[in-house]
Protein backbone atom coordinates (compact mmCIF):
# COMPACT_ATOMS: atom_id res chain seq x y z
CA UNK A 1 0.00 0.00 0.00
CA UNK A 2 0.94 3.43 -0.53
CA UNK A 3 2.10 6.03 1.90
CA UNK A 4 -0.74 8.78 2.83
CA UNK A 5 0.07 11.62 4.04
CA UNK A 6 -1.99 14.84 5.34
CA UNK A 7 0.95 17.13 5.90
CA UNK A 8 0.25 16.48 9.57
CA UNK A 9 3.64 17.01 11.64
CA UNK A 10 4.42 13.17 13.44
CA UNK A 11 4.78 12.40 16.89
CA UNK A 12 8.07 12.92 17.35
CA UNK A 13 8.26 16.27 15.10
CA UNK A 14 5.12 17.97 17.27
CA UNK A 15 6.80 17.06 21.03
CA UNK A 16 10.25 18.95 19.06
CA UNK A 17 8.09 21.81 18.60
CA UNK A 18 6.97 21.94 21.72
CA UNK A 19 9.89 22.04 23.65
CA UNK A 20 11.50 24.51 21.45
CA UNK A 21 8.07 26.54 22.10
CA UNK A 22 8.79 26.11 25.80
CA UNK A 23 12.60 27.47 25.79
CA UNK A 24 11.12 30.26 23.94
CA UNK A 25 8.65 31.85 25.91
CA UNK A 26 10.93 31.11 29.24
CA UNK A 27 11.83 34.77 30.23
CA UNK A 28 13.53 36.39 32.86
CA UNK A 29 12.29 38.46 35.98
CA UNK A 30 12.36 42.30 34.58
CA UNK A 31 11.96 43.30 38.43
CA UNK A 32 10.76 46.24 39.55
CA UNK A 33 10.56 49.41 37.70
CA UNK A 34 12.83 52.33 38.62
CA UNK A 35 11.33 54.72 40.50
CA UNK A 36 11.13 58.03 39.74
CA UNK A 37 11.29 60.52 42.50
CA UNK A 38 7.91 62.42 43.66
CA UNK A 39 8.19 66.56 44.16
CA UNK A 40 8.05 66.47 48.24
CA UNK A 41 10.82 64.05 47.87
CA UNK A 42 13.30 66.46 46.66
CA UNK A 43 12.09 69.43 47.59
CA UNK A 44 11.70 70.66 51.29
CA UNK A 45 9.10 73.51 50.75
CA UNK A 46 6.88 70.91 48.87
CA UNK A 47 6.89 68.30 51.56
CA UNK A 48 6.22 70.79 54.15
CA UNK A 49 3.84 71.96 51.93
CA UNK A 50 1.63 69.41 51.54
CA UNK A 51 2.33 68.71 54.78
CA UNK A 52 0.52 71.84 55.73
CA UNK A 53 -2.25 70.70 52.66
CA UNK A 54 -2.77 67.24 54.69
CA UNK A 55 -3.60 69.30 58.27
CA UNK A 56 -5.86 71.65 56.76
CA UNK A 57 -8.01 68.38 55.67
CA UNK A 58 -8.04 67.13 58.93
CA UNK A 59 -9.42 70.26 60.17
CA UNK A 60 -11.78 70.77 58.08
CA UNK A 61 -12.68 67.02 59.47
CA UNK A 62 -13.16 68.65 62.22
CA UNK A 63 -15.08 71.83 61.29
CA UNK A 64 -17.84 69.01 59.24
CA UNK A 65 -17.59 67.37 63.19
CA UNK A 66 -18.39 70.46 65.28
CA UNK A 67 -21.25 71.68 62.58
CA UNK A 68 -22.93 68.60 62.78
CA UNK A 69 -23.10 69.00 66.61
CA UNK A 70 -24.55 72.15 66.34
CA UNK A 71 -27.07 71.40 64.33
CA UNK A 72 -28.04 68.50 66.04
CA UNK A 73 -27.82 69.82 69.70
CA UNK A 74 -27.89 74.11 68.56
CA UNK A 75 -30.62 74.74 66.22
CA UNK A 76 -34.30 74.32 68.19
CA UNK A 77 -36.94 72.89 65.99
CA UNK A 78 -40.04 74.25 67.55
CA UNK A 79 -40.29 77.18 65.45
CA UNK A 80 -41.01 76.72 61.66
CA UNK A 81 -40.55 74.37 59.11
CA UNK A 82 -37.70 76.33 57.26
CA UNK A 83 -35.75 75.36 60.95
CA UNK A 84 -36.08 71.80 60.01
CA UNK A 85 -34.63 72.31 56.64
CA UNK A 86 -31.71 74.49 57.84
CA UNK A 87 -30.79 71.85 60.59
CA UNK A 88 -31.03 68.76 58.20
CA UNK A 89 -28.68 70.93 55.72
CA UNK A 90 -26.24 71.54 58.31
CA UNK A 91 -26.30 67.69 59.41
CA UNK A 92 -25.43 67.06 55.99
CA UNK A 93 -22.64 69.36 55.23
CA UNK A 94 -21.69 68.42 58.92
CA UNK A 95 -21.08 64.48 58.13
CA UNK A 96 -19.42 65.05 54.61
CA UNK A 97 -17.34 67.39 55.73
CA UNK A 98 -16.14 65.39 58.55
CA UNK A 99 -16.11 61.48 56.44
CA UNK A 100 -14.20 63.62 53.25
CA UNK A 101 -12.22 65.51 55.17
CA UNK A 102 -10.18 62.19 57.02
CA UNK A 103 -10.78 60.71 53.47
CA UNK A 104 -9.14 62.64 51.43
CA UNK A 105 -6.34 63.66 54.12
CA UNK A 106 -5.08 60.54 54.62
CA UNK A 107 -4.93 60.02 50.57
CA UNK A 108 -3.13 63.20 50.04
CA UNK A 109 -1.17 62.25 52.92
CA UNK A 110 -0.19 58.44 51.19
CA UNK A 111 0.59 59.53 47.79
CA UNK A 112 2.39 63.00 48.65
CA UNK A 113 4.52 62.13 51.86
CA UNK A 114 4.54 58.58 52.18
CA UNK A 115 7.61 56.37 50.46
CA UNK A 116 6.28 55.21 47.29
CA UNK A 117 8.70 52.88 46.43
CA UNK A 118 7.82 49.34 45.98
CA UNK A 119 9.59 46.39 47.86
CA UNK A 120 8.79 42.74 47.14
CA UNK A 121 9.50 39.90 50.06
CA UNK A 122 9.12 36.51 50.64
CA UNK A 123 6.11 35.52 52.87
CA UNK A 124 7.23 33.12 55.87
CA UNK A 125 5.32 31.47 58.59
CA UNK A 126 6.04 33.04 62.13
CA UNK A 127 7.75 30.17 63.78
CA UNK A 128 10.47 31.49 65.82
CA UNK A 129 11.01 34.75 68.54
CA UNK A 130 13.64 36.23 66.19
CA UNK A 131 10.66 35.84 63.26
CA UNK A 132 7.92 37.80 65.71
CA UNK A 133 10.89 40.69 66.11
CA UNK A 134 11.25 41.02 62.73
CA UNK A 135 7.50 41.18 62.27
CA UNK A 136 7.47 44.32 65.09
CA UNK A 137 10.85 45.70 63.23
CA UNK A 138 8.68 45.69 60.38
CA UNK A 139 5.38 47.47 61.56
CA UNK A 140 8.08 50.51 63.85
CA UNK A 141 9.31 50.71 59.80
CA UNK A 142 5.94 51.73 58.34
CA UNK A 143 5.89 54.07 61.13
CA UNK A 144 8.73 55.73 60.46
CA UNK A 145 7.66 55.62 56.64
CA UNK A 146 4.43 57.18 57.61
CA UNK A 147 6.23 60.41 59.21
CA UNK A 148 3.95 60.75 61.76
CA UNK A 149 6.68 60.75 64.82
CA UNK A 150 8.30 63.43 62.99
CA UNK A 151 5.28 65.17 61.71
CA UNK A 152 3.83 66.68 64.25
CA UNK A 153 1.03 69.04 62.87
CA UNK A 154 -0.17 66.09 60.70
CA UNK A 155 -0.38 63.88 64.15
CA UNK A 156 -2.11 66.02 66.02
CA UNK A 157 -4.36 67.22 63.50
CA UNK A 158 -5.46 63.82 62.99
CA UNK A 159 -5.54 62.65 66.35
CA UNK A 160 -8.14 65.46 66.62
CA UNK A 161 -10.51 64.54 63.79
CA UNK A 162 -10.43 61.18 64.59
CA UNK A 163 -11.41 61.46 67.89
CA UNK A 164 -14.46 63.66 67.37
CA UNK A 165 -15.48 61.31 64.30
CA UNK A 166 -17.63 59.40 66.06
CA UNK A 167 -19.76 62.12 67.72
CA UNK A 168 -22.22 62.60 65.04
CA UNK A 169 -22.59 58.47 65.32
CA UNK A 170 -22.90 58.88 69.12
CA UNK A 171 -25.30 61.63 68.79
CA UNK A 172 -27.53 59.52 66.44
CA UNK A 173 -27.41 56.58 68.08
CA UNK A 174 -28.40 58.40 71.40
CA UNK A 175 -32.14 58.45 69.87
CA UNK A 176 -32.50 54.95 70.19
CA UNK A 177 -31.46 54.77 73.45
CA UNK A 178 -33.96 55.65 75.96
CA UNK A 179 -35.43 58.14 74.21
CA UNK A 180 -38.36 59.34 73.24
CA UNK A 181 -39.83 57.67 76.54
CA UNK A 182 -43.09 58.25 76.97
CA UNK A 183 -43.55 61.28 74.65
CA UNK A 184 -45.27 59.62 72.33
CA UNK A 185 -48.06 58.32 74.50
CA UNK A 186 -49.58 61.61 74.46
CA UNK A 187 -50.70 64.25 73.00
CA UNK A 188 -52.38 67.61 72.36
CA UNK A 189 -55.72 65.48 72.25
CA UNK A 190 -57.91 65.81 75.33
CA UNK A 191 -61.43 65.98 76.17
CA UNK A 192 -62.86 68.68 74.17
CA UNK A 193 -60.57 69.50 71.91
CA UNK A 194 -62.00 70.55 68.84
CA UNK A 195 -60.87 69.53 65.18
CA UNK A 196 -59.40 72.08 63.12
CA UNK A 197 -57.84 72.64 59.80
CA UNK A 198 -54.40 71.95 59.20
CA UNK A 199 -52.87 74.44 58.73
CA UNK A 200 -55.23 77.35 59.92
CA UNK A 201 -57.18 75.48 62.66
CA UNK A 202 -60.33 76.61 61.57
CA UNK A 203 -62.95 74.16 63.42
CA UNK A 204 -64.78 71.78 62.31
CA UNK A 205 -67.95 71.23 62.18
CA UNK A 206 -69.57 67.47 61.92
CA UNK A 207 -71.85 69.25 58.77
CA UNK A 208 -68.74 70.25 57.42
CA UNK A 209 -67.85 66.57 56.39
CA UNK A 210 -69.64 65.24 53.41
CA UNK A 211 -69.11 61.36 52.70
CA UNK A 212 -65.93 60.78 50.50
CA UNK A 213 -64.84 63.84 52.07
CA UNK A 214 -60.84 63.94 53.72
CA UNK A 215 -59.81 66.67 55.75
CA UNK A 216 -56.31 67.07 57.34
CA UNK A 217 -56.70 67.57 61.26
CA UNK A 218 -54.62 69.57 63.79
CA UNK A 219 -55.84 70.24 67.69
CA UNK A 220 -57.09 73.80 67.36
CA UNK A 221 -55.14 74.90 70.22
CA UNK A 222 -51.87 73.95 68.41
CA UNK A 223 -51.54 77.27 66.84
CA UNK A 224 -51.84 78.89 70.07
CA UNK A 225 -48.36 77.15 71.10
CA UNK A 226 -45.14 79.70 71.64
CA UNK A 227 -42.91 76.28 71.91
CA UNK A 228 -42.52 73.05 70.89
CA UNK A 229 -44.87 73.23 68.26
CA UNK A 230 -43.66 71.37 65.49
CA UNK A 231 -42.99 68.36 67.79
CA UNK A 232 -46.45 68.38 68.90
CA UNK A 233 -48.05 68.45 65.52
CA UNK A 234 -46.11 65.82 64.60
CA UNK A 235 -47.91 63.68 66.71
CA UNK A 236 -51.34 65.12 67.14
CA UNK A 237 -52.22 65.32 63.27
CA UNK A 238 -55.02 63.65 62.40
CA UNK A 239 -57.11 61.99 58.95
CA UNK A 240 -60.62 62.92 59.31
CA UNK A 241 -63.30 60.84 56.56
CA UNK A 242 -66.63 60.42 56.77
CA UNK A 243 -67.99 57.01 55.49
CA UNK A 244 -71.47 55.39 55.64
CA UNK A 245 -71.92 54.16 58.96
CA UNK A 246 -73.27 50.94 57.48
CA UNK A 247 -69.23 50.31 55.92
CA UNK A 248 -67.51 50.85 59.23
CA UNK A 249 -67.02 47.47 61.70
CA UNK A 250 -65.92 48.62 64.63
CA UNK A 251 -64.63 46.06 67.15
CA UNK A 252 -66.39 45.91 71.14
CA UNK A 253 -65.66 49.23 73.21
CA UNK A 254 -65.75 51.57 70.22
CA UNK A 255 -68.93 51.54 68.96
CA UNK A 256 -69.20 55.32 69.92
CA UNK A 257 -65.93 56.60 68.62
CA UNK A 258 -67.18 57.32 65.12
CA UNK A 259 -70.00 60.30 65.11
CA UNK A 260 -72.09 59.43 62.43
CA UNK A 261 -69.51 58.02 59.86
CA UNK A 262 -67.04 60.02 61.26
CA UNK A 263 -64.01 58.96 61.93
CA UNK A 264 -60.38 59.81 62.63
CA UNK A 265 -57.16 58.27 62.40
CA UNK A 266 -53.32 59.18 63.20
CA UNK A 267 -51.89 60.22 60.25
CA UNK A 268 -48.35 59.07 61.26
CA UNK A 269 -47.90 55.39 59.93
CA UNK A 270 -46.86 52.60 62.22
CA UNK A 271 -43.80 51.80 59.54
CA UNK A 272 -41.13 54.34 59.94
CA UNK A 273 -43.66 57.06 60.45
CA UNK A 274 -44.08 58.73 57.00
CA UNK A 275 -47.51 61.25 56.66
CA UNK A 276 -50.13 58.83 55.09
CA UNK A 277 -51.89 61.43 53.33
CA UNK A 278 -53.64 59.23 50.70
CA UNK A 279 -57.16 58.48 50.66
CA UNK A 280 -59.09 55.62 48.55
CA UNK A 281 -62.33 56.97 48.37
CA UNK A 282 -63.84 53.94 46.52
CA UNK A 283 -61.97 51.37 48.10
CA UNK A 284 -61.85 53.10 51.54
CA UNK A 285 -57.67 52.79 51.77
CA UNK A 286 -55.67 54.55 53.34
CA UNK A 287 -51.99 54.78 51.70
CA UNK A 288 -48.79 55.87 52.94
CA UNK A 289 -46.75 57.13 49.87
CA UNK A 290 -43.19 55.48 51.09
CA UNK A 291 -43.58 52.11 51.67
CA UNK A 292 -46.74 51.40 49.98
CA UNK A 293 -48.38 50.12 53.59
CA UNK A 294 -52.24 50.48 53.32
CA UNK A 295 -55.13 50.30 55.80
CA UNK A 296 -58.31 49.58 55.39
CA UNK A 297 -60.55 52.38 56.76
CA UNK A 298 -63.54 50.59 57.22
CA UNK A 299 -61.80 47.74 59.81
CA UNK A 300 -60.16 50.19 62.42
CA UNK A 301 -57.56 50.95 59.79
CA UNK A 302 -55.95 47.54 60.25
CA UNK A 303 -52.81 46.77 57.48
CA UNK A 304 -53.89 44.86 54.22
CA UNK A 305 -50.52 45.48 52.12
CA UNK A 306 -47.25 46.46 53.46
CA UNK A 307 -44.52 46.58 55.54
CA UNK A 308 -46.44 48.43 58.51
CA UNK A 309 -47.40 45.83 61.28
CA UNK A 310 -50.17 47.62 63.28
CA UNK A 311 -53.04 50.06 62.74
CA UNK A 312 -53.40 53.60 62.80
CA UNK A 313 -54.08 54.65 66.24
CA UNK A 314 -57.98 55.86 66.43
CA UNK A 315 -59.30 59.22 67.94
CA UNK A 316 -62.45 59.41 69.57
CA UNK A 317 -64.48 61.89 68.41
CA UNK A 318 -67.97 63.33 68.91
CA UNK A 319 -69.86 66.33 68.68
CA UNK A 320 -70.20 69.46 71.27
CA UNK A 321 -73.32 71.41 72.09
CA UNK A 322 -72.11 74.02 69.09
CA UNK A 323 -71.88 71.37 66.60
CA UNK A 324 -68.10 71.17 66.11
CA UNK A 325 -66.29 67.73 66.49
CA UNK A 326 -63.95 67.21 69.22
CA UNK A 327 -62.23 64.49 70.81
CA UNK A 328 -63.25 62.79 73.46
CA UNK A 329 -59.88 61.90 74.68
CA UNK A 330 -56.44 61.32 73.89
CA UNK A 331 -55.32 58.49 72.18
CA UNK A 332 -55.32 55.51 73.69
CA UNK A 333 -52.13 53.96 72.43
CA UNK A 334 -48.93 55.82 71.02
CA UNK A 335 -48.68 57.41 67.76
CA UNK A 336 -46.17 56.39 64.92
CA UNK A 337 -43.88 53.65 64.74
CA UNK A 338 -42.05 51.30 67.16
CA UNK A 339 -39.52 52.68 69.46
CA UNK A 340 -37.93 50.88 72.70
CA UNK A 341 -40.69 51.14 75.48
CA UNK A 342 -43.13 51.19 73.70
CA UNK A 343 -44.49 47.66 74.31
Amino acid sequence: MGNHSDGSPTGSDAVAKAGHISEVEQFQDPGLPPHRLRLADTDPKAAKRAERQVAILFVISIVGTLLFLFAYFGIRLDETIATLRLQNIFLGLGVAFAMLGIGTGIVHWARALMPDHEVSEERHELRSEDDRQAAVKIVDDILEETGIKRRPLIRNTLIGAMALAPLPAIAIFRDLGPLPGNTLRHTLWKEGERLARDPDGTPIKASDVTIGSAFHVIPESLNKLTEGKLNEKAKAVVLLMRLNPDDLHPSAGREDWAYNGIVAYSKICTHVGCPVALYEQQTHHLLCPCHQSTFDLTNECKVIFGPAVRPLPQLPITVDSDGYLVAQSDFHEPVGPSFWERG
